[in-house]
């Protein structure tokens, strides 16, 4: 069993997920069922099978929530400094093509959000950023073509 690394933020926010699952939309959807099933014949009945669909799709995300609870390594970030860049990190780069200033934290998986500025560790990116320093080139091949970065600051927020 692979444990997953992330921060402490993205394993709030995964226990967030489950309790919303649980103690909301489960409940919610007990209810439409049971509304459903006083409209009569179930075999022909669009709201009972609507609701059972959605029930079996929450009870999976809620065993997949727990799951990834369960193998979760939460990594305290505020803990970790140094300039070499690893998990947690808050890189800073350049890309060397466009002069363009773009921020990275490097986080789990789970948690990765490019909009937030949030990316995986296995993510292209994240991995060819891991173990450089500041003024470090780096190179990463992505599907629109290879593109190069300078690391112009590592932080640990």
């Amino acid at each position: 069993m692979d444990k997953i690394p992330m921060t402490a933020a993205g394993y709030a926010a995964l226990e967030d997920q489950l309790r919303h699952c649980q103690q909301v939309e489960r409940p919610r959807i007990i209810q439409q069922i049971t509304d459903a099933r006083t409209h009569g014949d179930l075999s022909e009945n669009a709201e009972y099978h609507a609701a059972k669909e959605a029930q079996s799709l929450n009870e999976g995300h809620i065993a997949e929530l727990e799951d990834k609870l369960a193998r979760a390594e939460v990594i305290d970030v505020s803990k970790l400094s140094g300039d070499t860049i690893t998990f947690g990190a808050t890189v800073t780069l350049i890309d060397e093509d466009t002069d363009k200033k773009s921020i990275w934290q490097i986080v789990g998986e789970p948690e990765a959000d490019a909009k937030k500025g949030k990316i995986s560790i296995t993510s292209p990116l994240a991995r060819a950023l891991v173990g450089k320093k500041k003024g470090a080139q780096v190179e990463v091949v992505t599907p629109g073509g290879a593109k190069a970065y300078e690391v112009v600051k590592v932080e640990w927020k």
